[in-house]
């Protein structure tokens, strides 16, 4: 079961533009994310997904000079442009992850791939149908029979926007897996949407890379629990914050 991962990554996002090519010590911040994944050990290579638009240029740049292959396709469709990366790879089993998580865990990756691999019959597994896990590690991991569904048949906005929500709103129609962990660190916000985000997540990865590159959750909690102070950085900006909203008859199964 050939399985990929797709990270979606555009530089005209609207409250921080640019901010998947960041730099943090002199580094782009989509370098860190994909020298990440590469450590996840269930999924066989990584794609990046931009548009193309010229803008999206330097994305491919990075990419390329991390050794990670780009895919193109339409910016505001960001469904086709997703289904368009998996049909090329040619993969039964897709991992959605975005660009602006560069703190992302790449065992939380393999536990959501284990889990959707443990079922046949699993169209979608996430650690988002019932929030947990600390906004910023999202995983999501979709069988590209219901992407090519999804693809086909997706007509409203948000669906084409999402990728996923095609999916995750019918739970009669598809087999949803949710990945849950205790406790529920859900109030932790490590994602990269604005400005304060930013400034968050440059503190920990200045602070945790030079000593240990392969650095996981714990580690992240352990720094906030010595510097307590720093999660209000970004506090006011999580309390605001629409969050992505799920069914609430979602359930895994």
């Amino acid at each position: 079961m050939s399985t990929i991962i797709i990270v979606q990554a555009r530089m005209t996002s609207t409250r921080l533009p640019g901010k998947v090519l960041l730099p943090i010590n002199s580094r782009p911040m989509l370098a860190y994310q994909l020298e990440r994944l590469r450590r996840v050990q269930r999924a066989d290579r990584t794609v990046v997904a931009t548009t193309t638009n010229v803008a999206d240029d330097p994305v491919v740049s990075v990419a390329e000079a991390c050794g990670v292959a780009c895919t193109r396709g339409p910016e505001l469709d960001v469904l086709a442009r997703f289904a368009q990366a998996a049909d090329e790879a040619k993969a039964s089993v897709i991992v959605r992850i975005t660009a602006d998580c560069p703190l992302i865990d790449p065992a939380i990756v393999d536990a959501a791939i284990d889990m959707f691999k443990s079922r046949r019959d699993y169209d979608y597994v996430s650690n988002e149908l019932e929030r947990s896990y600390p906004v910023g590690l999202s995983v999501e991991v979709l069988s590209a029979a219901a992407l090519d569904a999804a693809n086909a048949e997706a007509a409203e906005v948000a669906e084409r926007e999402h990728v996923t929500p095609f999916i995750y709103w019918r739970p009669e129609r598809f087999r949803l897996g949710s990945l849950t962990m205790q406790p529920d660190l859900s109030h932790h916000r490590w994602t990269v949407d604005t400005a304060e985000d930013f400034e968050l997540v440059t503190r920990i990865l200045s602070t945790l890379y030079p000593r240990k590159p392969d650095f996981c959750i714990s580690d992240v909690l352990n720094l906030l629990d010595i510097h307590p102070q720093w999660q209000g950085i970004n506090r006011g900006v999580h309390q605001k914050q629409l969050v992505r909203a799920f069914p609430k008859d979602v359930h895994g199964a």
